[in-house]
């Protein structure tokens, strides 16, 4: 159970990590980071620290595409972790 729960952790610290650094490339006209692999790291357990990102780096929160996806993601995550009772 600890693992998990460690696991959790760095995947949504990491996933944040991302979000603001596509923020700082997207503000310096560099080479972004592909929505694809943004959604990626929300999939495989980060979308807490995407939506963290979304909030505090103002990141990807008027693009409707990319929210309806990240909002399927989330609420599929937030089921999961309801019922494996986390």
């Amino acid at each position: 159970m600890k693992i998990i729960l460690l696991y959790i952790l760095c995947i949504n610290l990491l996933t944040l990590g991302v979000f603001g650094a596509d923020k700082f490339l997207a503000v310096k006209n560099k080479r972004r980071i592909p929505e694809k692999d943004l959604l990626a790291f929300c999939i495989i357990g980060g979308a807490i620290g995407g939506l963290l990102g979304m909030f505090v780096f103002k990141h990807k929160t008027s693009k409707p595409s990319f929210l309806f996806r990240f909002g399927f993601i989330f609420v599929c995550q937030i089921l999961l972790f309801y019922f494996m009772r986390f």
